[in-house]
């Protein structure tokens, strides 16, 4: 040890050189700090053990870091130790009520009173229907929820921590500047930014994954704790004075006169909201994915940073079942599959805007001809409107103060400022104040495909999921306030019909009123209680759960978020409801009543696809490239066994084309065996052979995409069968 350490100093060592022993860490976090607890520094080795001692050098920016934070832990630990000891009432969600002590007692204190084994398998819990770390301790009367891996709360502030993990490894490899690391947006692992310029040992790559790795575990094996730090605006700006990145984010979110938080795993520190889990030892299995280079904040006039991708779980089991559905994820993934089918293509000249080829665009317009078909059975009247509006609009709406930046703006001739439209509603608002309103009109559907703009930032857009042109089955629903139970149910069993469709489950959450919100709280709780009325009917009509995301709601209103759930288990966001008692207030919006009552609607705003680019991207990937007859580009190959009957085979063809079929017919002069492969590599549904005896008959020899022989059918049967499979959504 002391020769390590004369080494150490003979290297000019300017940074403090911390010496930890694994066996030391583990028995100083056996057990689970709380949040008031200063931590300790171990620099010293105690007798024996040798071999288990690691030495990191940290960047010597970490030490001013460190310095920074042992003096304001100090004060928040003092100041908590001098909180009044009072008895506080702990309500679980079984109804029970537990006794506790304000700023003493922790969600993990309770766990631990229930059972070790909950404790252990905790990963965050919910105070009062808001995330907060187990080793918090709560600060008065609350209801309290604790989440293990298996919830989405649970499961979101493990791939966070497990984040801060990697970002610890990150900075002792690299000395590197970190700059974000959330977990990733499919809610299926974590990334982390870091900023290289400076740095020891130059970009990242994957051949550095096995050290990162095994880095990794060692954090681990030394169950270091989670501990958070509330600072000053001004104290945060001193702790992070040598990362440029944190001190943008900090001006940018942080408010003058305000506070914000900090944690801290080992020798790591990070700005960041939390929650985290106990301890690193939590993390029972861990591997790095991919890497990639990124611009900060998406945007390619940003310094480039080296993003590492990792996944986390506390089981090796459930990694290994992850790791085989990464690998099907990687044969599902929609550009790979848009391109072997021949479905789209991406171009520089026009970056972020899809070009659709002929059976590309036959599985949009089929998408759309299926929610047009809807909407004429569910009441909705569909409007066309401009592309392109004058900015004073998008000022009125309020969205040039809010989103011009991500807005697509010019000046004409004139010198008026002109933009194109990146969503319908403002729009739809002129149309509804166009003319006069009276209660009869309502409820008013208004339906709009028109296309939108957006202005993606370059090092955001990703295949279909992140484009700058696209389309929305877009609708806002103008109704009065004692209409939105109905109109927000009826938008749900839109949606479960059309999700259904597609082979989807979806998760429910209210999003409710945020900390910035506009408006009247009375009207905010009357319009939550609604949406609360209506999930609950709704939810009991079909047996479903769902949740709230207490301060998750638009700052216009509140609103209902749906993620639907693909064959891989993974989620994704396209169907959304939002009230919105705002815009028609920016508007002006009328409507009269029986008794000359003037009143303003309600606008619900809703979308079931979403995107119609991206929900094409997640079907891509839900089916594999094999799509079910309704909507397949390639629904039948003809096949000939021999040159003679390639005009059966056409006449065939036409039949089925004059009905409304897709159909192909394979000409070619390739072996009868290399046809049907041909078909089956395509994902065509049914192959039909054709032979002399089948022109005899005027029928056909169908087998499926699966090489199923179903035998002969008269052309006539063949539709029926293919006509009741696409009525059945197969």
């Amino acid at each position: 040890v002391h020769l390590i350490l004369l080494l150490a100093l003979i290297a000019g060592t300017k940074s403090e050189t911390i010496v930890r022993m694994s066996n030391e860490a583990t028995a100083a976090a056996a057990a689970v700090p709380k949040e008031g607890t200063p931590t300790k520094k171990s620099s010293k080795n105690p007798k024996g053990n040798k071999k288990n001692m690691v030495v990191e050098e940290l960047p010597e920016f970490v030490d001013h870091r460190i310095k920074v934070w042992d003096e304001l832990y100090k004060k928040q630990s003092e100041m908590l130790a001098a909180k009044p000891d009072e008895d506080i009432k702990i309500t679980l969600p079984n109804g029970n009520e537990v006794e506790g002590k304000a700023w003493k007692t922790t969600p993990y204190d309770v766990a631990m009173g229930i059972s070790p084994g909950l404790a252990r398998a905790s990963i965050v819990a919910k105070v009062n229907e808001k995330v907060w770390d187990m080793t918090r301790p709560l600060e008065a009367d609350c209801s309290l929820e604790l989440c293990k891996f298996d919830s989405e709360d649970g499961s979101y502030t493990f791939w966070h921590s497990s984040a801060h993990i990697l970002g610890e490894a990150l900075e002792l490899k690299y000395g590197c500047k970190l700059t974000v690391g959330p977990p990733t947006n499919d809610r299926k692992g974590f990334y982390y930014d870091a900023y290289m310029d400076g740095s020891k040992q130059g970009n990242i790559s994957e051949k550095d994954f096995k050290e990162l790795e095994k880095r990794v575990q060692k954090i681990v094996k030394s169950k270091q704790p989670f501990n958070r730090l509330v600072m000053k605006k001004e104290e945060a700006l001193e702790m992070f004075k040598f990362n440029k990145f944190k001190k943008i984010l900090i001006n940018e979110k942080v408010a003058d006169g305000t506070t914000c938080t900090a944690y801290r795993c080992g020798p790591l520190i990070d700005l960041c909201t939390g929650p985290h889990i106990p301890t690193t030892g939590l993390v029972k299995a861990f591997a790095l994915t991919k890497n990639s280079a990124a611009y900060w904040k998406g945007d390619a006039k940003n310094d480039s940073v080296q993003r590492v991708y990792g996944v986390s779980f506390p089981d090796k089991k459930s990694m290994k079942q992850h790791l085989r559905l990464l690998k099907e994820a990687a044969e599902r993934d929609h550009r790979k599959i848009g391109a072997e089918q021949k479905l789209f293509f991406f171009d520089i000249m026009s970056p972020g805007s899809c070009f659709f080829l002929p059976h590309g665009a036959r599985i949009y317009n089929k998408l759309v001809s299926f929610i047009r078909r809807c909407y004429r059975e569910r009441g909705f009247d569909e409007v066309i409107t401009p592309n392109i509006f004058n900015c004073e609009l998008w000022k009125t709406s309020g969205h040039y103060q809010n989103y011009r930046d991500d807005m697509f703006l010019f000046e004409t001739a004139d010198k008026e400022e002109y933009g194109m439209k990146p969503m319908n509603c403002p729009g739809h608002c002129l149309m509804f104040r166009h003319t006069a309103r009276s209660y009869k009109d309502l409820p008013m559907r208004f339906a709009d495909f028109g296309v939108l703009h957006r202005n993606e930032k370059s090092g955001s857009l990703t295949g279909l999921t992140r484009v700058r042109r696209f389309q929305q089955d877009d609708a806002h629903i103008f109704c009065a306030k004692d209409q939105i139970f109905q109109e927000v149910k009826g938008a749900l069993e839109f949606m479960k019909y059309v999700y259904d469709a597609m082979g989807f489950t979806f998760h429910l959450n209210l999003s409710t009123r945020p900390d910035k919100y506009v408006g009247e709280i009375k009207v905010w709780d009357e319009a939550e209680k609604q949406l609360q009325k209506v999930l609950e009917t709704f939810c009991s009509e079909h047996k479903m759960k769902w949740a709230t995301d207490a301060g998750g709601g638009a700052f216009y209103g509140p609103k209902i978020d749906i993620q639907l759930e693909d064959a891989l288990k993974r989620r994704h966001q396209c169907a959304t409801v939002q009230l919105d008692f705002q815009l028609p207030k920016r508007f002006g919006l009328k409507f009269k009543r029986s008794n000359e009552c003037i009143e303003e609607p309600v606008i619900v705003h809703r979308a079931i696809l979403g995107s119609v680019e991206r929900m094409m991207a997640v079907l891509i990937e839900q089916w594999g490239g094999k799509w079910p007859l309704w909507l397949s580009p390639r629904q039948v190959c003809i096949v000939p066994i021999a040159p003679e009957l390639i005009e059966y085979a056409e006449k065939v063809g036409k039949i089925l084309h004059d009905r409304g079929f897709y159909v192909d017919v394979d000409s070619s002069k390739l072996q009868f065996k290399k046809k049907i492969a041909l078909a089956a590599t395509s994902k065509t549904n049914y192959v039909l052979v054709v032979g002399g005896k089948e022109a005899a008959a005027s029928s056909v020899n169908v087998r499926t995409r699966e090489n199923k022989i179903i035998g002969a059918m008269t052309i006539e049967d063949f539709i029926g069968r293919m006509q009741d499979e696409i009525k059945e959504f197969k």
